[in-house]
């Protein structure tokens, strides 16, 4: 057995690695036990059921992705310069993925279609912070709308080709970036900013 403390991080960490090799339809718990050198029932004690862990990988998965756009969304900067910058940022990091670590981003494509639960929540999160930004820029005389949130919503909806990784397929078109930039263009007018500048 190991002697090293047995934690929720070290669990996932080497769930991680076990799925990567195996990939998720052949992945057990008593793999990462037996790479861990624990017994299953000490995974268990910290992840209820297989399903309980697959979730927490995919969520950690994508508290990685969501968490630096944070930063983003409380900067003081005008509204439509983050809003891009914020979207820049997400489409950017799923591609980085995608393309870094094709093996490991297949595993997670895997993941997300049983995690509907942590997807749903991620997915709302991201509308939330682009609401936030849009709700802002109100404030401040940059947008218009009577309705952030459903602005925010419908954001995500609108680009949804350049993140969703149900579209990783489409994310070497030499056109991905010029349609893109149509898509952001009709955002900006969509909240009554008519400077295309940012």
């Amino acid at each position: 057995m190991s002697d090293e403390i047995l934690t929720r991080e070290r669990i996932l960490n080497v769930a991680e690695e076990v799925l990567r090799r195996y990939g998720p339809a052949k992945t057990t718990v008593i793999d990462v036990a037996r790479a861990l050198n624990v017994s299953h029932g000490s995974v268990y004690r910290h992840f209820p059921s297989k399903a309980a862990l697959r979730d927490a990988v995919t969520e950690r998965w994508l508290v990685e992705v969501s968490a630096p756009l944070q930063a983003v969304v409380t900067e003081d900067t005008p509204a439509p310069e983050r809003l891009r910058r914020w979207l820049k940022l997400l489409i950017s990091t799923k591609h980085r993925r995608a393309f870094n670590d094709p093996e490991l981003f297949a595993t997670y494509m895997e993941l997300v279609k049983e995690a509907r639960t942590v997807v749903k929540a991620h997915v709302e999160l991201l509308a939330e912070q682009a609401a936030y930004i849009i709700s802002d820029g109100v404030r401040r005389g940059e947008f218009e709308t009577d309705d952030p949130i459903s602005a925010g919503q419908a954001v995500i909806d609108a680009t949804t080709r350049y993140h969703n990784p149900t579209h990783a397929s489409e994310w070497s078109d030499p056109d991905i970036d010029a349609a893109f930039e149509r898509v952001w263009h009709l955002i900006l007018c969509g909240l009554g900013k008519r400077n295309t500048q940012a």
